[in-house]
């Protein structure tokens, strides 16, 4: 039961929202609300205060800032929409794209040369995907049956685990921990996990921690995937965000990777083509082939002019993949710094697009955290326990927001006293 002073300051809250004093937590726009005592129709906003209608009239709410999700928001460089545009006119361009093009499978053959130093064949060793979440979704599906065992990352992006699980395998979590870099740890799988696995599936530059992992883990990777079978599903999406002079290559550049996997590589984040949905499946010829199976039975391709879309971008200048990866790297000094000078103490991410960092200590998890964190400011982050049980006692956050919104998150997390000393 609340004692006398909460129920006083709540009315208070109330009161003030309701004057439009204090902006409401919540405001539903241009409602028509009907007065069952009158039966006429009300016009207008509904403010809310906590859980309790405030008002109905003009209303303003709290900003929100979402930080929660990872959608890109630098768009493609203007000869990519261009190309989009003048193929989206042509009338041939509306026909089943059932095969990709040999125009896009060679032009992915030679960005891979030019950019990893990696050989792949286009007929036999590419497959086009609708975005790379689609392959990494539908891959199991072609390649594992019931009951085979899956091995994914905790924390990892959840597709990595809901694909597998609709295809009936079993999940093997591999922890990511802090004080091992957020590398797995292949001596410390059992045995008999290993002899039985069918896949594991690895990401790095990582998400949601943010992690790159060294040369020798890959060397490793290969020589353990070799000695127990498992095909290795290696997801390079952020291979090209990666901050302060660091670089990063391609899973397939080490000595017999395409033996034993396949890479998963996307032009969503690097060339702002998020909404085009355009990723690769690339390496192994055997489980390329059969996801290209799979997918002639699921879909009919990626539409021409999107086709063109990425020729265009991966043979036009290439000067606005490092503008989008300085971009990324501004907001990081910005939203980093901001929050570590009010006392959220987190490290600068080397690569992706996103800032994982730890809660506060008065903090039980990190939905609760989640939860007052919006309530008191506004600003939506993701729980770390999203992305598996090793993520709890950590949030993860999107640079997905200009440098003017940034500076109002810190700001606003700095009013709220999440972060005052009493409570630090």
């Amino acid at each position: 039961m609340k004692d006398a002073a909460t129920m006083k300051a709540e009315l208070k809250k109330l009161i003030d929202t309701a004057a439009g004093r204090i902006p409401a937590d919540l405001v539903i726009k241009n409602c028509k609300v009907v007065n069952v005592f009158s039966g006429k129709i009300q016009e207008g906003d509904i403010a809310f205060s906590g859980d309790q209608i405030a008002g109905i009239g003009a209303y303003e709410g709290k900003e929100v800032i979402d930080l929660s999700i990872g959608a890109p928001n630098i768009p493609p460089a203007e000869h990519i929409r261009k190309a989009l545009c003048e193929e989206a006119m042509k009338p041939e361009n509306y026909v089943y794209a059932i095969s990709d093009t040999k125009k896009l499978l060679d032009t992915v053959a030679d960005w891979y040369k030019r950019r990893y130093d990696v050989e792949l064949d286009p007929d036999t060793e590419i497959c086009s995907l609708l975005g790379s979440q689609e392959g990494l979704a539908h891959i199991a599906l072609s390649i594992a049956d019931e009951g085979d065992i899956v091995m994914v990352p905790d924390p990892c992006y959840p597709v990595f685990g809901d694909g597998p699980q609709i295809a009936g395998a079993e999940l093997y979590y591999m922890p990511l921990k802090k004080e091992n870099d957020y590398i797995i740890q292949l001596q410390d799988i059992p045995e008999e996990v290993a002899r039985k696995a069918k896949l594991m599936v690895v990401s790095y530059p990582n998400n949601p921690t943010t992690a790159m992992a060294p040369a020798q883990f890959y060397r490793d990777l290969v020589a353990f995937a070799k000695k127990y079978d498992i095909i290795v599903l290696h997801d390079n999406a952020y291979s090209e965000l990666v901050f302060d002079g660091k670089t990063c290559g391609s899973f397939l550049s080490y000595p017999g990777a395409k033996e034993i996997g396949v890479e998963f590589n996307s032009l969503s984040k690097t060339y702002g083509l998020a909404g085009a949905r355009i990723g690769f499946c690339l390496g192994n010829k055997e489980v390329v082939k059969h996801l290209k199976m799979l997918k002639s039975n699921m879909d009919y391709g990626m539409f021409l002019p999107i086709q063109a879309a990425a020729v265009a971008a991966l043979t036009g200048d290439q000067d606005c993949v490092y503008d989008t990866m300085k971009a990324y790297e501004a907001r990081r000094d910005i939203l980093c710094d901001g929050f570590r000078s009010i006392g959220w103490g987190m490290a600068r991410p080397v690569a992706t697009m996103f800032v994982w960092a730890p809660i506060p200590k008065q903090y039980k998890s990190s939905e609760a955290f989640v939860m007052d964190l919006v309530e008191k400011t506004g600003v939506m982050v993701t729980p770390g326990s999203a992305f598996g049980p090793s993520g709890e006692g950590f949030v993860r956050m999107a640079l997905v927001q200009d440098r003017e919104a940034l500076e109002r998150a810190i700001h606003a997390v700095d009013e709220s006293g999440i972060f005052s000393k009493e409570n630090s």
